[in-house]
């Protein structure tokens, strides 16, 4: 890669910081810090110590990681209280002890929470800034947890205004969390970025499947993500149901972990669909991969609330990365993303989105078409190699002398030198 059309970048020193999940397990701030890194950059992150990865320090690639002890996964009002306390204070902790080893130049706070503004502000005095990498709209996420604008429904709008208010560009993963930024945020256009999270065709490969997962059915159904509550696995499970009362050829497989693992696997049960649903929980990437290379299609039963309706799920393109068909509910986002890789149940219809599985399983034709869409779509327009460049343009600009002087649109294509 060449670095010299990048040359702000080269020698400085960023920080990230992410709340919520472990590097490198997070796929998406992993591909951003070895893409700094890659252009010149020096890349500190903190992360908690969480699914695995537990030691205090390594350095990978090149990449000095710090992992805090996170006492508990919130659930509740105190749980989250517990969890953001504990954060903050190790944000503090090995922001200063960082800063005082070498000084940083940027603060990148991904949430969720939308809080990492508390430790950017006292750096900003000293002329670190402060870029926003916006993962998750928190509000929306409060009301399709609580369903009620309540007092916390506000203070989660009030973090957020500030969060903007803070940060001197802001990425947002897809246009509507652009909108957000501009409208909610009060942002300039020209501050917001959009950097999708799109695959490494590199990591997500084609490969021979195993027909040991289809557990001597005809046919294999597969989901990757995480098991919450927002996720709609109960969703899916209800589904299986439907399907199974009618036909026995098809195994469903669930690969990931979350909060909501073991209630599932005891909803299977009370459903009478544990013999047709394989849960793995959180697997390597090579079980992964084998899993669904051997799935017919794949599926994204999130529920159809205003949050999942603006966000962009990264399940999505990784299917579309393997060339497996789709069926999720009708939201904006994902209807986007995947397009013609996909049909779209209506929302919260259990008994349509279990007739569109059924249709991609009897018709192959169908299913082999819109699997090469996805692809193509993913690998000519979503992959990270053609995110990548934005993400370089935006941090050379940001550490440019000239920022906030200039004019030029925030988006504007990347050309193939570029990157």
């Amino acid at each position: 890669m060449n670095t010299s059309n990048f040359e702000n970048l080269v020698g400085k020193h960023i920080l990230i910081i992410v709340e919520n999940l472990p590097v490198p397990f997070d796929r998406r701030v992993w591909q951003e810090a070895t893409t700094l890194r890659e252009a010149g950059a020096e890349i500190s992150i903190i992360c908690p110590q969480m699914k695995g990865y537990t030691d205090a320090f390594e350095q990978l690639d090149g990449i000095d990681i710090y992992r805090h002890p996170l006492p508990v996964e919130a659930s509740g009002a105190l749980g989250y209280l517990v969890e953001y306390g504990t954060s903050i204070f190790w944000w503090y902790w090995y922001a200063i002890k960082i800063f005082a080893k070498k000084r940083f130049h940027v603060i990148h706070g991904c949430n969720p929470p939308d809080l990492i503004f508390t430790v950017a502000l006292p750096f900003k005095l000293l002329g670190v800034k402060y870029v926003f990498d916006h993962h998750d709209i928190n509000p929306e996420f409060y009301l399709a947890k609580f369903d009620k604008k309540d007092f916390f429904y506000r203070l989660m709008l009030f973090f957020e205004r500030i969060t903007y208010r803070v940060a001197n560009v802001s990425i947002a993963t897809n246009e509507s969390y652009k909108e957000i930024a501009i409208r909610r945020g009060k942002m300039k256009p020209e501050n917001v970025t959009i950097v999708r999270s799109g695959p490494k065709l590199e990591r997500l490969r084609i490969v021979p499947g195993n027909n040991a997962y289809k557990k001597g059915r005809t046919y294999l159904v597969g989901y990757l993500g995480v098991i919450a509550q927002s996720e709609g696995i109960d969703l899916l499970l209800e589904a299986v149901r439907k399907i199974t009362a009618v036909r026995q050829d098809v195994q469903f497989a669930i690969v990931g972990g979350g909060t909501s693992l073991e209630e599932m696997k005891v909803l299977a049960g009370t459903l009478g669909v544990s013999d047709y649903v394989d849960f793995y929980g959180r697997v390597p990437d090579d079980l992964l991969l084998e899993v669904l290379n051997t799935a017919d299609v794949c599926v994204n039963p999130d529920r159809p609330t205003e949050m999942n309706n603006l966000s962009t799920m990264n399940k999505i393109m990784e299917y579309m990365a393997l060339k497996k068909p789709i069926v999720q509910f009708d939201l904006k986002e994902g209807r986007f993303s995947a397009q013609k890789a996909s049909l779209y149940a209506r929302p919260n219809d259990l008994d349509d989105f279990a007739d569109k599985i059924t249709y991609l399983l009897d018709n192959e034709t169908v299913r082999t078409e819109m699997g090469e869409f996805g692809y193509r779509r993913v690998a000519n327009e979503l992959s990270w190699a053609h995110e990548r460049g934005k993400l370089l343009r935006l941090y050379d600009r940001l550490l440019a002398p000239t920022f906030g002087q200039e004019t030029q649109p925030a988006d504007e294509p990347v050309t193939a030198t570029q990157v």
